[in-house]
């Protein structure tokens, strides 16, 4: 499992019209091979900004990179220069490759 994180620092007021771009956005993801899930998550607020972070699970790493380059991703993104004024600065990307996974029945498993 892989595991595709960015974090968004949103501009203090702005954190409604950031949730609403992400829900009204068409994803595609649906359309690509080795998609999981997706979450929107909302963090902590500070005087200067509220974090955000989209959580992306894939089947693999490989599966990420491919969604990447495909023409999904090209259009699930095509807007997304259209709101800088809600941002404070470019997201931070994070990836992560799952080494141990526990379910909610305790059977543990590697990645």
């Amino acid at each position: 499992m892989y595991i595709a994180m960015n974090r968004f620092r949103i501009k203090p007021g702005s954190e409604e019209a950031f949730e609403t771009i992400w829900r009204e956005r068409e994803t595609h993801l649906h359309e690509v091979p080795g998609f999981v899930e997706f979450a929107l998550l909302k963090g902590p607020a500070h005087d200067d900004h509220t974090l955000y972070a989209s959580h992306t699970v894939w089947q693999s790493e490989q599966h990420f990179r491919d969604w990447t380059n495909s023409e999904a991703f090209r259009k699930a993104h095509a807007g997304a220069g259209g709101s800088k004024d809600v941002y404070l600065g470019p997201p931070q990307f994070e990836g992560f490759e799952a080494v141990q996974i526990i379910d909610k029945y305790g059977n543990a498993g590697g990645a």
